[in-house]
């Protein structure tokens, strides 16, 4: 039922956006190599249904596995901050560095690196999103409850006994966030790294058919890459709620 309301809303909001698509392209007869009408896309999608699919799970696969991976290096890097504080001051100047960083001016050396397989794409997903989940994640370990911070050192509980029972469930709703973060934002990783160089995925349909003026095609990919991101962002949002079942949902 809850996955039928989602559904349903979802529905209307794509069918309103697409009456006001149409409504644009004709009211204002912008030609189709600049903005095609859903019409044309629908079509573009009867023609190459399969074709495009088939990027898009090599993009899926990217997205999903720098998922995992990122929000995993993400966690290990929070827990092992807050259990060794002196770590802190040597790992937390690199994490800033590579977000600093463009990713667009990393992303041309992990190709050159691991080349344009998967790897790269992967790696650019993780550099993405790890740091969304080590900062939302660490902040959660922090931030504990004053009254179980004293009942730990009246009991003199170890540190990893501290952040076992007392810190990882009060950090949960944090590493929850975190994961929200980093659902909406591993699918730019592996964009970004299939713009700068891969055998396959949506970013790759996109350049071909920007060079061959398929806009169709290129908005049917941009439609694909964002039906992926709303069903990343929705398996996402229902994990945490096993994650954090106390936490009251809007």
């Amino acid at each position: 039922m809850m996955v039928l309301n989602f559904l349903l809303k979802r529905c209307a909001g794509v069918a309103v956006a697409i009456f006001i698509w149409a409504a644009l392209v004709r009211f204002f007869e912008i030609p189709p190599y600049m903005l095609p009408g859903p019409e044309r896309v629908f079509v573009a999608f009867q023609n190459q249904g399969l074709f495009l699919l088939h990027h898009a799970s090599i993009t899926f696969s990217e997205t999903l596995l720098g998922f995992v991976f990122g929000v995993a290096a993400g966690c290990i890097l929070a827990i092992l901050i807050w259990v060794f504080p002196v770590a802190k001051r040597a790992i937390m100047p690199t994490i800033l560095v590579t977000q600093a960083l463009p990713v667009f001016a990393i992303a041309p050396i992990l190709v050159l690196w691991l080349g344009f397989g998967l790897a790269s794409k992967i790696v650019m997903a993780v550099l993405v999103i790890f740091f969304a989940v080590t900062s939302t994640f660490y902040d959660g370990l922090r931030r504990l409850d004053p009254g179980l911070s004293d009942l730990s050192r009246l009991y003199r509980v170890s540190r990893l006994k501290e952040l076992w029972v007392f810190r990882l469930p009060s950090a949960m709703p944090a590493l929850a966030s975190g994961l929200r973060i980093a659902a909406v934002f591993a699918p730019i990783g592996a964009i970004v790294g299939e713009w700068v160089g891969a055998k396959g995925g949506l970013a790759f349909i996109m350049l071909q058919s920007n060079a061959r003026m398929q806009t169709d095609v290129m908005f049917a990919a941009l439609i694909l890459l964002a039906l992926m991101v709303l069903s990343l962002r929705f398996a996402v949002d229902h994990f945490t709620r096993f994650l954090v079942p106390w936490q009251v949902e809007d």
